[in-house]
């Protein structure tokens, strides 16, 4: 007896099996063959008429063994089919992520290239400034302190953070905004801005609670810190430049100083005190970002989870080194424990700002505060290592006798 093609062994393709076998339940034999529902209970392959639909009747067809090799190979060549369409989706796939990582590997490489850029513009423009010093200095720092508080106070209006407080009035921000660029200004004229800031946080605080409506503790709360974090702090950098006048008379370029330019009294102690301390975290921010780039592995802290361990190490061996050298060659500070202690200060007074401005940024669910220096983000980006790092600076030289 010839074999039957079994249901669950094979699986059947469309075959025209008029011109392979003849079967004698057929009326016709130029009428097409139907394959029926295979399953268990038809272990065999079988065969009816397009008429004998309405029947239970079953045919089954004896199948020699070359039927059943066509079979297989049909089914090897729609295999091979799928397979090919299969690989191409591969490739394809395969080339549009490559294509994808290049344009990433791209943009990254022009971002790093605008950013070192932009970087070295804004290095040499503030090392002028800090040698000029004065009211070029000083209106310097009231420009960056006002656009800081305009990246602040919009910060603090953002989606992210005003979902949870109430922001203050947009006419008190931008008073706010001018207010705190007006602090430097005030600070060089009388020497101290105690009673300016007295009197800016009254006015502030009266504005809110006669404002319309029903005044939240959350608008005074960010307005005052404000006030604080954007216009009094970097005051300090004003008090250090241009408030320490005494000379350091035992730097060398110092004494080849050119005349014109202020001679050997233009190095003070506030001029080389700041030298110091901005080089200090220029090299802090630098070691730790390549320190971390190299061996970062353990998360410094949430609020930054892009910061290790490892990094901050990196920026403090760094920050210390830097302020060793410079202070070698500037001849201030003169012990070596009271050079080690000002890199250490300037070191976490930088981190502290960073962090306070990520745990902003955070909050207020965006990467930078502004779009103002390409590749760099806003004026807060770059300031914020600065903000708390001028109180410290110059509590220590204060404290130090000079």
């Amino acid at each position: 007896m010839a074999p039957f093609v079994e249901v669950c062994r094979y699986k059947p393709v469309p075959l025209s099996l008029s011109s392979l076998c003849t079967c004698p339940c057929r009326s016709s034999p130029r009428k097409s063959l139907i394959l029926p529902h295979f399953s268990e209970k038809y272990p065999n392959l079988g065969l009816i008429d397009s008429k004998a639909l309405t029947r239970s009747r079953f045919c089954r067809i004896p199948v020699n063994r070359r039927i059943i090799t066509a079979v297989a190979r049909a089914e090897s060549n729609q295999i091979g089919d799928d397979g090919e369409e299969h690989s191409r989706d591969q490739e394809l796939q395969i080339i549009e992520e490559d294509s994808s990582v290049d344009d990433q590997k791209q943009k990254s490489r022009s971002q790093f290239k605008k950013r070192v850029i932009f970087g070295l513009g804004i290095g040499l423009s503030v090392g002028g400034i800090v040698l000029a010093g004065g009211w070029v200095f000083t209106a310097a720092l009231a420009a960056a302190v006002l656009l800081s508080a305009r990246e602040y106070f919009e910060l603090v209006r953002s989606k992210g953070i005003a979902q949870g407080m109430t922001p203050p009035p947009r006419y008190l921000s931008r008073v706010c905004s001018i207010i705190c660029a007006l602090m430097p200004i005030l600070t060089l004229y009388f020497g101290h801005i105690d009673i300016s800031v007295t009197s800016a946080a009254f006015v502030v605080a009266m504005a809110l609670l006669l404002q319309r409506g029903n005044p939240r503790f959350s608008q005074l709360s960010s307005t005052m810190f404000g006030l604080f974090y954007c216009g009094y702090l970097p005051c300090f950098w004003v008090k250090l430049r241009c408030g320490l006048t005494a000379p350091v008379l035992n730097t060398g370029i110092g004494r080849s100083w050119p005349i014109i330019l202020g001679g050997q009294a233009h190095w003070t102690v506030g001029l080389v005190a700041i030298l110091i301390s901005f080089c200090g975290i220029i090299a802090s921010d630098t070691f730790a970002f390549l320190g971390g780039k190299a061996f970062g592995k353990t998360p410094l802290i949430s609020i930054s989870p892009k910061k290790t361990w490892e990094g901050a190490v990196a920026g403090l061996v760094g920050c210390i080194s830097i302020t060793i050298l410079l202070s070698k060659s500037l001849s201030w500070p003169q012990p070596l424990v009271s050079t080690i202690a000002f890199g250490v200060l300037n070191f976490f007074g930088s981190v502290f700002g960073d962090l306070t401005e990520s745990m902003i940024k955070r909050d207020a669910g965006v990467k930078d505060s502004g779009s103002l220096i390409p590749g760099h983000g806003g004026i807060l980006d770059r300031v914020d290592s600065y903000i708390f790092t001028g109180a410290l600076a110059y509590s220590f030289v204060r404290l130090h006798g000079v």
